[in-house]
């Protein structure tokens, strides 16, 4: 198999800088006092404070803290002193997307060291003591260890897509095996539609928002009429991005009819794909520049490979196997026929880091909940949790 890469980095950097540079106005953290990361430590009751910390590191797990190699901008650890090496001494920090450009440590690891104050609620992450949903960052009064110079920012949206104190409440601070059951809990209630509904609801989630005539296929990334939907070879069809021969649902109402995982697609460039799993490499796809292909995989072109991968991650968390659904679930693997898998999952989780939701899919996941089924895609929402399920 042929191996290619996936974005250049420089330029994925430099999209990341200027999309959060618009989205971030300069100003003071806040007010108040900062307090000490052990007084952070014990005062875990949700009310929001500024704490002084120096950054040890990026929390992975409820136990374990990196100090290299960092696998994300998602989250960082604090702790009173630079050289802490026990976790229970340290508050562990959500990054919400706003701040992640110039607060993450996989983008910025010169941060590692460095004293920071942050405010937020203290409240747990990753099942340990912790601050969320912050609303600012900024560097500390005194001198930092490091020379890395983060301007001072703070948020002007809305974590969770806004429904953190509704939708997703009880999972905030979990992580792991205890998340993704949480999640479940809260996804898997959702109305549900028929294989012929598909095709109208596909209309409006995919509208091309140029032009409201059209629709935006996902692989070929064409505008095309609404209209043209139907079964000839330059029509589009219902793209089952979770292959529907893995579990073997077909297109029976539930996960065969879960338009989180359905997108118009190109008929014969949907035929090409078939049931393959997606993995790097291949050849070009000659119809839908930039996808490549080989015998067991495929690879979509760099503007949907997040989008892809949250669909997947979307439907391993929906469908669990306990409401008369196949238990759907990501393993490393391609080839995986009629197993109720889908892989490769080490590449699905680059691609989710290095193609964030954009406003066309956060955009189609706010129509899904708010038009048709109901329920939403977390990883939209909350990309972090993939690596909290996972990394």
């Amino acid at each position: 198999m042929r191996l290619r890469p996936l974005l250049n980095p420089l330029a994925v950097v430099v999209s990341v800088t200027a999309v959060a540079a618009a989205l971030l106005i300069p100003t003071a953290a806040a007010g108040a006092t900062p307090i000490t990361v052990a007084q952070a430590l014990g005062q875990q009751n949700g009310a929001s404070a500024t704490v002084r910390g120096y950054v040890v590191g990026q929390p992975t797990a409820t136990d374990t803290v990196v100090r290299s190699g960092f696998p994300s901008d998602y989250a960082l650890a604090l702790a009173d002193s630079p050289t802490q090496a026990s976790t229970s001494q340290m508050l562990y920090v959500q990054i919400t997307s706003a701040f992640r450009a110039q607060w993450g440590l996989r983008t910025n690891p010169g941060l590692l060291g460095t004293r920071i104050d942050v405010t937020g609620p203290l409240t747990a992450y990753f099942s340990h003591p912790g601050l969320t949903s912050p609303t600012a960052f900024a560097l500390a009064g005194t001198t930092p260890t490091s020379t890395t110079t983060a301007p001072t920012v703070t948020s002007t949206t809305t974590p969770g897509g806004g429904y953190d104190d509704t939708y997703y409440r009880n999972a905030l601070g979990k992580s792991g095996a205890s998340l993704k059951t949480a999640l479940n809990g809260i996804i898997r209630t959702n109305t549900k539609l028929s294989y012929d509904q598909v095709w109208e609801a596909l209309k409006v989630t995919d509208q091309d928002p140029n032009n409201s005539a059209n629709v935006i296929l996902l692989y070929t990334g064409r505008s095309q009429g609404k209209t043209t939907n139907g079964g000839d070879p330059d029509d589009w069809n219902r793209e089952h991005v979770w292959a529907k021969s893995h579990g073997d649902f077909g297109t029976a109402t539930g996960p065969g009819t879960d338009i989180h995982h359905l997108r118009p697609t190109d008929v014969s460039v949907n035929a090409e794909r078939g049931n393959k799993d997606f993995d790097l490499g291949g050849s070009p796809v000659g119809e839908a520049p930039g996808n490549y292909t080989d015998a067991d995989s495929w690879e979509p072109r760099n503007a949907v490979k997040g989008d892809v991968a949250r669909m997947l991650f979307y439907m391993a968390v929906r469908y669990e196997g306990g409401d008369g659904y196949p238990n759907l679930e990501m393993n490393n693997n391609v080839n995986n026929g009629t197993a109720p898998y889908h892989g490769r999952l080490s590449v699905l989780l680059q691609w989710h880091a290095q193609d964030p939701p954009d406003a066309f899919e956060k955009r189609r996941n706010q129509v899904i909940y708010d038009r048709y089924q109901r329920n939403r895609n977390p990883f939209i929402d909350h990309p972090e949790w993939a690596a909290s399920i996972w990394g």
